[in-house]
């Protein structure tokens, strides 16, 4: 049996290449569409706040790379310097991706019950939670 974190590697890989082609039609990527579910979560939503909450999917270069596409192709605007927010625009079009992502979503849990599903991001909360005691549990 190869270890966890061989696992944890290609999941996430496969995960990303996944997500990537799911998302090419809407000039998205992954990160990209973190940042947009980040904006939906909280309008008005500084890029700091933006870069911590998603500090640990991608570095900062990428994640301002990220900021800046969703703003250049108007899923997102700036309503004050610092500031982001989806356009009313961008909450129709994310919705359109909702659906991609539902169905990327089910292919994944393919053969896997919510319970199975449930244990294993149990496990690995507590596994970081081990090795980052620092890190309160979410």
């Amino acid at each position: 049996m190869k270890p966890i974190g061989y696992w944890l590697n290609r999941t996430d890989q496969a995960i990303t290449r996944h997500m990537n082609g799911t998302l090419r039609e809407f000039n998205l990527t992954r990160i990209a569409w973190q940042v947009l579910n980040v904006l939906q979560d909280t309008p008005q939503i500084s890029d700091a706040d933006v870069l911590s909450i998603l500090g640990a999917n991608a570095d900062t270069p990428t994640l301002s790379a990220a900021i800046e596409t969703v703003l250049a192709d108007g899923w997102a605007t700036r309503p004050a310097s610092g500031r982001l927010t989806l356009t009313p625009e961008g909450h129709q079009r994310l919705a359109l991706v909702a659906e991609r992502v539902d169905a990327f979503r089910e292919l994944s849990m393919s053969g896997i019950s919510i319970d199975e599903y449930r244990a294993a991001v149990d496990v690995l909360e507590r596994m970081t939670h081990n090795l980052e005691p620092n890190t309160a549990l979410r």
